[in-house]
Formats: structure tokens, sequence, C-alpha cells
């Protein structure tokens, strides 16, 4: 049986003892297996025994701290951990790889008890019928890629505040960070349980509870034909696009960079914020995100605009707002609406917010908001686009803090 048909409930079998594959995906993994020899090496700062020992964290240090982190020492194989939970190697790998673990051998002590336990968690909500093992999968994917995404960028920003807070090295900072962690575990993962659960709470009030006015309110001004007619919600979805970005990176070094990236992203996520909108994701100098109204996503797209217009340390930003209806599918947004709006951003003068006919229509009795139509143009993938441009009208707009 192929191991993609392999029920994640499925029982113990036997499976080849050859070495196991590496995949791509399994290559950028660097949590929860044994460390290899080169890793421990790097960790160590004994590689080929030429590096200093001092140049590395103690030995104990890192050690101590793995066990506070994983709860115990690795004692545990993989098969033993499969058997465990009742289910084969192959149902087990499945769901590991989808929390993003490496391959690992038969031999590799390399899980513990709390291994098992989780395992359990997810295989029982599989059997009692609470989750299908797509969904089971599905799920534990997110978790993974987030906590992944959280720890890189929580990490970064301890070693980047000791560098700047006490004028010490980057690598000074990474090995003093082993020491000084375990002292802020228990708060950060409080913080996490804590975010987490607000979280899940605004999730179900947005794309659950008003999911059905939202998409009563998308049917205003439509024909029922449109290209996102049979997508599930509606929303307003804006990027923002900050202007001559990669010419200013390639002149930059990397402090200036990492200080411009942040003031970027940190200016865009306290604005959507406190628009009462998402922000779904950062590409680089674009930031993607939506609203529940149109007019939200008006008020934000002309905060974002305006914020960069007047930041002395910013250049300006192309922005785009569609409202329209969408997919929201792995943490991310799709469909014709999404397509639209990053289009626009394209078409968009520097420090202006531009939008489509549709949702001009939308915002034209609401006289915070001023449209001004612009020439036709011919969009890829959408033919003959008549673009609007969104002005402030009466009231301040957004107000910072």
């Amino acid at each position: 049986m192929d191991e993609r048909d392999e029920p994640v409930t499925g029982t113990e079998r036997e499976e080849s003892s050859a070495p196991a594959e590496h995949s791509d995906a399994d290559a950028g993994v660097r949590d929860s297996a044994a460390p290899s020899a080169q890793e421990s090496n790097a960790e160590t700062g004994s590689s080929n025994g030429s590096a200093s020992n001092s140049a590395a964290p103690d030995r104990e240090a890192i050690k101590a701290l793995e066990i506070e982190l994983l709860g115990s020492e690795r004692t545990l194989r993989r098969r033993e951990v499969a058997a465990g939970a009742g289910v084969s190697l192959l149902s087990a790998r499945k769901l590991w790889r989808a929390m993003g673990f490496p391959n690992l051998g038969d031999e590799d002590l390399a899980f513990t008890d709390n291994d098992l336990n989780a395992l359990n968690t997810v295989i029982e909500l599989v059997r009692e019928g609470q989750l299908t093992e797509e969904a089971a999968i599905s799920v534990t994917r997110a978790i993974g890629q987030m906590t992944d995404r959280m720890v890189v960028w929580q990490v970064e920003a301890l070693i980047e505040d000791m560098v700047v807070a006490r004028g010490i090295s980057d690598a000074e900072a990474r090995r003093t960070l082993v020491l000084e962690l375990p002292s802020l575990l228990q708060p950060l993962e409080e913080m996490l349980v804590y975010s987490w659960r607000r979280q899940m709470n605004a999730g179900v009030q947005r794309l659950a509870l008003r999911a059905e006015a939202g998409l009563e309110a998308s049917e205003h001004g439509r024909e029922g034909d449109e290209d996102d007619a049979p997508l599930p919600l509606a929303r307003a979805v804006g990027f923002a696009d900050l202007v001559s970005y990669t010419s200013l990176s390639r002149r930059m070094n990397e402090k200036t960079l990492a200080q411009l990236v942040q003031r970027f992203e940190n200016k865009c996520a306290e604005i959507i914020s406190i628009g009462g909108g998402r922000l779904v994701k950062t590409i680089g100098d674009e930031v993607l995100y939506n609203a529940e109204t149109p007019e939200a996503g008006a008020e934000i797209s002309l905060a974002l605009a305006r914020a960069f217009a007047e930041d002395d340390l910013l250049p300006d930003a192309r922005v785009s707002m569609v409202w329209g209806r969408i997919l929201s599918r792995l943490g991310d947004i799709y469909g014709p609406t999404v397509n639209l709006a990053a289009r626009l951003t394209a078409l968009a003068e520097p420090g202006t917010v531009l939008t489509d006919a549709s949702t001009a229509a939308a915002l034209s009795s609401d006289d915070r908001f001023v449209l001004v139509p612009q020439k036709a143009k011919t969009v890829r993938g959408f033919g003959q686009v008549h673009p609007v441009t969104l002005a402030r009208g009466t009231g301040e707009g957004l107000i910072m803090d």
C-alpha cells in the first residue's frame, strides 16, 4: 500500500528496513529529531576538532534546555512511539511530516513520552470521529508550520535585542540565549495559549457567525454571475507594496534592511489591527490583508497609504482594495478578488489607493470616501477593468495612538 493511502489510524505492520528517505520538504526542518553529527558538532563548536569549545554554548546547558523543552531525554525510537499509539509507522510518519519533523532511522532515539502523548491525542480525535483523517493532517500541518515560523521569529527577535541592548556580537547573543531562554519559556508558553484562544474566538466570529451577513452585503450591485460568486466568504481584500524596495535593498547593509522590513511589517500590522482587519501574510515588501466590510477595507487602505507617505524612513506604498468573495484555506485566501487586488496594486501610483468599479459602487454613498474613476485598463486575466482611485473624504480616518 502506498503511504498516501495508509489511514492514520492503521495498525502497526512491517516496513522496509531500507534507510529512511529524505525529501526536500524534510530538509528544511530542524526541530524534533535527534541532531545529526554535523549539527551536534556545530552546536558544540567541535567541527573536525578545529573550533574552540569556548565559542560554543555549554553542552550541559544545551542538554538541560532540550530536556526542559521536550519534557525528558529522548529515549524512544520511532517504531516504539507508533506502536504505543497503536498505529503503523507509516501512519505515524504522515502526522510527523505534517508537523514538520524530518525523517529518522529505526535506531534513532529521537522521541519522548510527550511525543507519544501528542500522537495519541491526534489519533484519538480520528478514532472517535471528531476529525477525519484529512482534517487531522491539515490541522496538524497548520500547527507545525505556524509554530515553526513563530519560533524563528521569536528567537531572532531575542537575539537582535541582545545585540543592540548589550552591545555583544550575534554569535555571543546566540550562545547567551541558550542560558537565558529557560526563564522565558513559561511566560512565552502562557502568551501563546492566551493568544491562540483569543484568535480562535475572533476566527469563529469572523469566519462563522458573521459570514452570512457578509455574503448578504456582497450581493448589492451584483448580478450573481461574477467569477467569485461560488466562493463562501465576502471580504475586502487589500495589498500594500513598497515602492522601489528592490533597488533600496541592494544599497542597504544587513542591519538597515532588517530595520526597514521590521518597520514596514510593524506599521502594517498595527494599522490593520486598529482597523479591524486581518493581516493574512507578508511577502518581502508586500502585505496582504482583508476586512469584513468594504468600509473597513477602505479605511485601512487609506491609513496605510498615508502612514507610508508621512514616514521619513520608509518609501511610499502602492495600495489596492477590492470587495468581493474569497476562499479561505491553509491560513491564506484565494480567488479572483485576491488576484484583482494584486493586479491593481501594480497599477496604483505611489502613495495612492486603487479599487475597482464594483467596490467603488459599494462605497459611493459614504461621504468618508472620494472616488475618482480612471481610464479603463487591460488587466491580465480580467480583460477591461475600470480602476477607481480611492481618497479621503470627510472624517479623520483611523485614529492611531
